[in-house]
């Protein structure tokens, strides 16, 4: 079992509030790790000295800075291999899965090692006898608080722009995940120095504390409800709030596509990683035109794919995805496939179809998080673009139409950071999407991320009475 340790300052101790932490492996219930999470005067320490560190980061030269993220990214490659098992075991994804989330990580931390030493301002058009400009530079304090559902690659990101860009980070790693957080910053530290990344650890009464402390900017992907509270903290302490929260993403499938292609986009939006992505497919309205042959399809991408996700992350949210679909079967929905907890150890799930679905239920409207798909069908393009749209949540959304005129009004009406026409996944390296609504706010993707870890400072440099 791995023992999960703080870095505070540059040394890795136990933290001091006594309270254990356990994480088992939800495929078979097998202890993995165990963290005594940090208290108070661990937060306040671990701010304190990210503080004391950041005039000296924030000095050193952005090319220096590059490099070390360059050395971090190889670290991380060479060590994929452990923290895909670690992260497999305490989150479940399978370990090939695991491994190419890892890998995506080491490519944000090459391309944030590249970006930021170029990250520039701008000069001003003013008088010709001064010197007008916009000087971007480091915010200071970063909070980062990270999630389990990809805690390797989220965590480059955003550690990985923050530092580049002259800021220390307090970083603090899902408490369902300690030992993949853990591992990922003993590879970091090694290449900053002292104080400049520290790492507090624990659940969320810890993240509550770290969020209120005197940081700078809080940084977060998780829950819409952690998210909130973290946005009421900074409104106090005045820090700023990056946030990408939950979804409720919608798949509409347009008249005139062909429907197994569709069933199968559906399935791999709403089954990939057991369904624990925020950009996952979670209700789908498909046109009365393809609704018979799409359903039948996706029955069949649903008992292909019960052989190839792993299990949910843990018993508890096992149980609140199945607690979505039982309320859906008993306002009557039609499972159609799975919607039934197994027997056996672990927090599997089986990928789950539901059909006749209706707008008032939650599984129509409030995050699942979890191998479900929740199929309305509705009269025309029209219809199902306005219900897509009704949401609270806007994080992303995908459409599957052959009409260019329907595509078009898609992206341009639907209230979402991200559109995708005609594929669940992908998109051009670099893209970056602002969260809408109970989804979050800010860049927290591609160069924009740069512009979010740092300040502008307009500077007008004129010459004194006499000249220089």
């Amino acid at each position: 079992m791995r023992e999960v340790t703080q870095l505070i300052g540059g040394a890795w101790r136990p933290g001091g509030s006594g309270r254990e932490l356990t994480v088992s492996n939800p495929a078979d219930d097998s202890l993995v790790t165990r963290t005594v999470a940090s208290d108070e005067g661990d937060v306040v320490a671990a701010v304190g000295a990210a503080r004391d560190a950041a005039p000296g980061w924030a000095a050193t030269a952005p090319a220096a800075r590059g490099a070390a993220l360059h050395a971090v990214a190889n670290a991380v490659e060479a060590d994929a291999d452990e923290l895909a098992a670690l992260m497999s075991a305490e989150m479940g994804k399978p370990v090939a899965d695991a491994r190419d989330s890892v890998l995506a990580g080491v490519g944000t931390l090459r391309q944030y090692a590249e970006l930021g030493p170029v990250h520039r301002g701008r000069t001003l058009a003013g008088n010709d006898d001064a010197i007008d400009l916009m000087a971007y530079g480091p915010r200071g304090v970063v909070a980062v608080i990270t999630p389990w559902n990809d805690p390797v690659a989220v965590a480059c990101g955003l550690l990985g722009a923050a530092l580049v860009t002259g800021n220390t980070v307090v970083h603090k790693p899902s408490e369902r995940t300690p030992g993949t957080g853990h591992r990922l910053i003993e590879l970091f530290a090694l290449h900053f120095p002292a104080g400049v990344l520290n790492m507090v650890a624990g659940d969320g009464a810890v993240g509550a504390v770290l969020a209120a402390a005197r940081v700078d900017v809080v940084a977060h992907v998780g829950s819409t409800a952690t998210g909130r509270s973290i946005a009421a903290a900074c409104a106090r302490t005045g820090a700023k709030a990056l946030l990408e929260n939950g979804g409720k993403d919608p798949l509409l499938v347009d008249a005139g596509v062909d429907p197994g292609w569709a069933a199968g986009q559906a399935a791999l939006g709403a089954f990939a990683n057991s369904g624990q992505i925020c950009v996952a497919v979670e209700r789908i309205y498909v046109h009365r035109a393809v609704a018979g042959e799409f359903l039948a399809a996706l029955e069949s991408e649903a008992e292909a794919w019960g052989s190839r996700i792993g299990p949910l992350v843990d018993r508890r949210l096992r149980a609140a995805v199945d607690d979505q679909v039982q309320r859906a079967v008993k306002d009557g929905a039609v499972a159609l496939r799975g919607g039934a907890v197994p027997a056996g150890p672990g927090a599997f799930y089986p990928p789950t179809v539901l059909s006749d679905c209706t707008d008032d239920m939650a599984v129509m409207r409030d995050e699942t998080f979890g191998p479900v798909a929740p199929v309305m069908v509705v009269d025309s393009f029209a219809d199902g673009l306005r219900r897509s749209g009704a949401s609270d949540y806007g994080l992303a959304a995908t459409v599957l139409t052959p009409s260019m005129s329907n595509a078009q009004a898609a992206w341009r009406a639907l209230p979402a950071g991200t559109v995708k026409i005609n594929a669940v996944f992908g998109g051009a390296p670099g893209g970056a999407a602002q969260p809408r609504g109970f989804s979050g706010s800010g860049f927290g993707y591609g160069p924009e991320l740069l512009d979010e870890m740092t300040c502008t400072k307009v500077v007008h440099l004129a010459a004194p009475a006499g000249g220089w």
